[in-house]
């Protein structure tokens, strides 16, 4: 609006928000259909991102109404690119839901993500998504908080999430929030895969008892251990012959 206003552009303006983000759509539409051309415009971010124009952007494309875009600052890529993190490879989360049950579950979903996973966070809630990504994830994991992106107060806070949890305990959050967490290590996941699997000699002698053999019992153990098939056979030779 500060911009229109001072260059005197008087082109006439309507919300567009969340909460009529459906019924206006089909007025804006129906706009475009008479052949007015229609811009959406964010006070922040990008539209589409996280915001409602990602609905009307849909419902343009499904009406047929051609749909171009300017090119804008979106907090998620200007946050990866400073945030340290890997960036050849991330997962952009979103807002998490403000239901606990769903948000834990939502991040549950992503405990053996190892690419690099980006949220968008409000001030009120991150001390809860924190906490919940601290119980997630474990406090060694690396975080990058990114706040006030391009504007006065911008800053980046990189540290672990047991760090990120102790420092918004003492600084009361504020302004919107990017979170860039790091996947976990690849490794490490195979390394606690193997320590969750059973015992393989117990493993074939159970299905030796219930009457398995050969290539059966070869394709019935590589799956519940997580070896090869002739891994598996060599196993199963191995306890018929003691």
């Amino acid at each position: 609006i500060k911009l229109l206003n001072h260059f005197e552009i008087k082109t006439p303006m309507t919300s567009y928000h969340e909460y009529n983000k459906i019924d206006k759509a089909y007025v804006l539409i129906n706009k475009m259909r008479e052949g007015q051309n229609i811009a959406l415009i964010t006070d922040a971010g990008t539209p589409g991102i996280s915001d409602p124009g990602e609905e009307l952007a849909a419902m343009c494309c499904e009406a047929g109404i051609e749909v171009t875009s300017l090119p804008g600052p979106a907090a998620v890529i200007t946050a990866l690119t400073l945030s340290g993190m890997p960036a050849r490879r991330f997962t952009f989360e979103g807002f998490l839901s403000v239901n606990k049950k769903s948000r834990r579950d939502h991040l549950l979903s992503l405990k053996n993500e190892t690419r690099t996973m980006i949220f968008y966070e409000a001030p009120h809630k991150l001390k809860a998504t924190l906490a919940d990504m601290l119980e997630t994830f474990g406090g060694e994991r690396q975080i990058t908080a990114a706040r006030e992106i391009t504007k006065k107060y911008e800053e980046y806070i990189r540290t672990t999430l047991e760090g990120a949890v102790e420092h918004f305990e003492n600084n009361p959050p504020k302004g919107e929030f990017v979170l860039i967490i790091k996947g976990a290590d690849p490794e490490e996941i195979k390394e606690k895969h193997r320590a969750d699997l059973p015992d393989a000699e117990t493993v074939i002698l159970k299905l030796i008892n219930d009457g398995m053999k050969g290539k059966e019992l070869s394709r019935t153990a590589s799956e519940i251990l997580g070896i090869s098939k002739n891994e598996a056979y060599s196993l199963y030779l191995k306890i018929k012959a003691e």
